[in-house]
């Protein structure tokens, strides 16, 4: 009997595990399969050729190796977009040996994708049956006909980049862009397969990359003698004359065209108040609840009401959200934007902003004060100050629970700043942080009585457990400030870095006041701002996000920035509202655009002019374009000509 080529096993094997994954990432079978296959197969004949040079004993270990590793990347990268939604990135996996610390996280995740694992696992006992039955052949390949398979590898990659080449290429986010000028791992992933795309960050990450797309934005004239806009008088024409760079010149031309938001009725409405800004770990709507959760409650109930805001998620996680929350810039794809910031100047960032109208600034966090390289971050964004793990704050507080007490960070810090004539005050707090589990999660053991009797499952329970902890440290926070007489002199600003991960769809929609799909709806997250001087609460239906938080906040402190110069608008302004997902999906107020679907859902009886998200895929393109820009330029310090 003829045996099975191993060539043919390969085959089948990587096409496989890529319809698998896909399958499970994107919940649909691939559209472009047949793309999938062409740069499979080059893949398949790689690994069948390294295995077939030995003897058969050597070719069957080879083999099995080979199979597991495979199995073992694909489970890993299910596993990774559970709790990230991306797709893994060599950059990561080289700056992420901290991820050993969540170990039990690891864990509890692969639990949760079991069925996964199992079939991407399925190979390896179809290989031990053909292995047994000895019906795939093992034995080594003659020179001859190894060169006929180089020469096949030859022709199917050259037909497969001949298809990226000429087969809808209009796009902006067309395969040919993705495979030479953008870097859109998730796109790259769900079009040509998750092989292709490590192999191309790969590529990326060892020989560097620069996106080679030139979109041009039309942008609306303004005239500022007409309005009031939050800008500064930055001469550009001037720094375009002067600028050799091509790329900064082109940098010059963007922001000098962008059209500022307008002042309102709102710019002012906090001058000269103090301010304390919260990033909640995995921080949601959920969580508000006014039987169990009141400080939350009252800060929603008594301040700005944004319930059309929105925290999507981008591959970092924490870092990447707290990025945009604090620069209202776009993480750069395929780095931590968080880390590659250091040493740059950043004008806006809430310290240096406050700090030169006399505040002090103090920064806080109740974990490992390196974790991201964190430290590093805070002394960029200009904190006189920074406290966490590592640098005093175990001298203060029990930091030997995992996670820390945001109720005991606040207790043991307040005294720092609470007393001053003005003050800035930044916590990054992780007691809302996964596994929701009573055992190995000390926040929701220790608040456990509170929810053990809700009609939830555990896990939600637990969620709602570790938020009553940041509850605490927020009417900690209150009574301080009415004790110093701060209150109606203090605002409080709360968001989440991320949506809570760490609960399935399912579990969300236990806590949820309304059915949430897992497209757009699960990133449906608060921003509360608040502040005891507010005689009613302000409710705000405009669409908003990460990016819109510090535009905002700048707007009613009054103070003066450029508004062109960030990616996010003041909500509170007139300006077009954008919610930008970090696999180029989009909300808009005419609509949600499903950028894996292509699916435009138009908002209800909204006019959609022709050639609508192609004009947004453009915008947001080039907010990309120039997030990245400004971080690999230090471009502010080149604007505000300030010296290194």
């Amino acid at each position: 009997m003829k045996k099975l080529s191993l060539l043919f096993y390969y085959i089948l094997f990587i096409i496989y595990e890529e319809l698998i994954l896909s399958c499970l990432l994107f919940k649909t079978f691939p559209t472009s399969i047949w793309l999938i296959a062409l740069f499979s197969i080059p893949i398949a004949i790689v690994l069948n050729i390294f295995s077939s040079i030995f003897k058969a004993k050597v070719n069957k270990i080879i083999t099995y190796i080979i199979t597991v590793f495979i199995v073992i990347l694909f489970g890993a990268q299910i596993v990774y977009y559970s709790m990230y939604e991306s797709i893994l990135s060599f950059y990561s996996i080289v700056n992420g040996g901290q991820i050993t610390e969540f170990m039990d996280i690891i864990f509890d995740m692969i639990l949760r994708n079991w069925y996964g694992i199992l079939l991407f696992a399925l190979p390896i006992v179809l290989l031990i049956i053909l292995h047994v039955t000895k019906v795939i052949d093992f034995e080594k390949r003659e020179l001859k006909e190894t060169g006929i398979k180089i020469g096949a590898l030859i022709l199917v990659q050259i037909i497969a980049i001949l298809c990226v080449n000429f087969i809808n290429t209009n796009n902006i986010y067309s395969n040919k862009n993705l495979y030479y000028n953008v870097h859109i791992p998730k796109l790259t992933t769900k079009n040509m397969g998750f092989l292709t795309a490590m192999r191309i960050d790969f590529q990326r990450f060892v020989f560097g990359f620069e996106e080679n797309l030139s979109v041009n934005v039309s942008s609306n004239t303004y005239d500022s003698k007409k309005e009031k806009y939050n800008i500064t008088n930055i001469d550009f024409d001037k720094l375009i004359e002067e600028e050799q760079d091509k790329t900064i010149k082109e940098m010059h031309d963007y922001f000098a065209d962008e059209e500022p938001t307008n002042k309102n009725q709102y710019t002012g409405m906090f001058k000269g108040k103090n301010l304390i800004v919260l990033v909640g770990e995995s921080f949601s709507s959920l969580a508000i609840r006014k039987d169990l959760t009141p400080n939350l409650y009252k800060l929603y109930s008594e301040g700005f009401q944004f319930d059309n805001f929105y925290t999507p998620i981008f591959p970092v996680s924490t870092a990447d959200g707290e990025y945009m929350t604090d620069t209202s810039l776009i993480p750069k794809e395929g780095v931590w934007s968080f880390k590659e910031i250091a040493g740059n100047y950043m004008p806006y960032s809430y310290a240096n902003i406050f700090e030169k109208l006399g505040y002090s600034s103090n920064a806080y966090h109740n974990h490992t004060a390196t974790f991201y390289e964190r430290d590093k971050y805070i002394n960029t964004m200009g904190y006189n100050s920074y406290l966490a793990v590592g640098t005093g704050l175990e001298n203060r507080m029990d930091t030997n629970n995992w996670p820390n007490s945001d109720y005991d960070m606040i207790k043991a810090t307040t005294q720092d700043y609470i007393n001053n004539d003005k003050f800035l005050a930044y916590y990054m707090t992780v007691s809302g942080h996964l596994n929701y589990t009573k055992i190995g999660n000390c926040m929701v053991n220790k608040n456990w009585d509170a929810v053990k009797d809700l009609p939830y499952s555990d896990k939600a329970k637990s969620y709602i457990a570790a938020n009553i902890e940041l509850d605490k440290a927020v009417g900690e926070l209150i009574n301080k400030l009415k004790e110093t007489g701060k209150e109606e002199d203090t605002v409080i600003v709360i968001s989440g870095d991320h949506y809570p991960y760490g609960l399935t769809l399912d579990e969300i929609n236990e806590l949820s006041t309304y059915k949430r799909d897992d497209i757009f709806e699960k990133y449906h997250m608060p921003l509360l701002i608040w502040s005891g001087s507010m005689k009613e609460p302000i409710k705000i239906d405009k669409i908003g996000s990460s990016l819109d938080i510090l535009p905002t906040v700048l707007n009613l402190f009054g103070v003066e920035y450029d508004s062109r110069l960030l990616m996010g608008r003041d909500i509170l302004s007139d300006a077009d509202p954008l919610v930008i997902f970090s696999d180029r999906s989009f909300i808009t107020d005419k609509g949600k655009y499903n950028a894996i679907t292509g699916e435009f859902i138009p908002n209800g009886n909204a006019e959609i002019e022709e050639g609508y998200v192609e004009k947004m895929n453009d915008i947001i393109y080039k907010k990309y374009q120039m997030s990245r820009l400004i971080l690999e330029n230090d471009y502010y310090r080149k604007v505000f000509q300030t010296e290194s």
